[in-house]
């Protein structure tokens, strides 16, 4: 599993966007732990509101988000999202496994 960054690799290229969701409108699978398969990075975009994003791997933490702000999900981490008061945006991005770089 890569490790967790505050960029998109190098040779990351968005692919789909979902969204935008608010409380009443976000998949219930997002509010469970999930991850993203080998070769996907995702970036959050907080557009309105808090929510919290909570990594549920080895390293564990909870990040608090205040909009305007953005989080990026490397593949294979397992995390969730809680709030009752946002609007978001996820960008999907595939890497190919020969481009990335930090």
């Amino acid at each position: 599993m890569p490790d967790r960054a505050s960029v998109l690799p190098g040779g990351a290229e968005p692919y789909r966007t979902i969204g935008p969701f608010d409380a009443a409108s976000l998949p219930a699978g997002l509010r469970r732990t999930h991850d993203l398969k080998a070769g996907t990075w995702g970036l959050l975009s907080l557009e309105a509101g808090s929510l919290s994003f909570v990594w549920e791997d080895e390293a564990g933490g909870r990040v608090e988000l205040r909009a305007p702000a953005e989080i990026v999900v490397p593949p294979q981490a397992p995390h969730q999202v809680e709030g009752d008061d946002f609007r978001l945006s996820i960008t999907f991005h595939r890497v190919e496994a020969a481009q990335a770089t930090p």
